[in-house]
């Protein structure tokens, strides 16, 4: 049973000896990485480079075209080359967060195929050997050729028997038996 209390609860961490004059922020790990593959996803989409595209000739062409007392950038363009910088400066490591969240996703993806394979493996060699005693008992089972032969020459034989049988059953004298006129 995993404990979700922060470590200064638990029985097995020392109590901190000094209190903090400033209390350190706490947030939840994964709701941040969620948040980070959502950005990374987001500023790799067409949509993402329209917009910022859109961005950013909005800001040349306002500052290049206004009247001088109307534009916000007035040195050439250092300001947006600022807000990019700083754009760039967050984007990087939520997408390397991203990448490693997904770099991690993909270990546990490749031991679960891993173990699966291991598993259909182990099934196919079961099957291979099932296979194998199969066919060396089916040597010793008689083959339907064999069958067909062997009741070939048995039903010859019962038909020499009857023809035998008829034959003793005949009499020798022109068919009528003895004392008969």
């Amino acid at each position: 049973m995993a404990d979700h209390r922060p470590p200064r609860y638990r029985l097995d961490t020392p109590k901190e000896t000094r209190r903090p004059l400033v209390r350190r922020p706490t947030y939840d790990a994964d709701m941040f990485g969620v948040f980070a593959e959502q950005f990374a996803r987001f500023m790799g989409t067409a949509r993402f480079l329209i917009y910022m595209t859109m961005f950013v000739l909005i800001w040349v062409t306002w500052n290049a075209l206004a009247p001088t007392d109307l534009r916000f950038d007035s040195y050439p363009f250092i300001f947006l080359t600022l807000m990019l910088s700083l754009q760039a400066s967050y984007a990087a490591p939520l997408i390397l967060l991203a990448q490693n969240r997904q770099e991690t996703r993909d270990k546990v993806i490749a031991e679960q195929d891993r173990q699966a394979n291991a598993r259909a493996h182990a099934d196919m060699e079961f099957l291979a050997r099932e296979v194998a005693s199969l066919r060396m008992s089916v040597g010793e089972v008689a083959t339907r050729d064999f069958l067909r032969s062997e009741l070939r020459s048995l039903l010859s034989d019962l038909e020499e028997r009857d023809r035998a049988a008829e034959e003793e059953a005949e009499p020798t004298g022109g068919g009528r038996p003895p004392g008969t006129t």
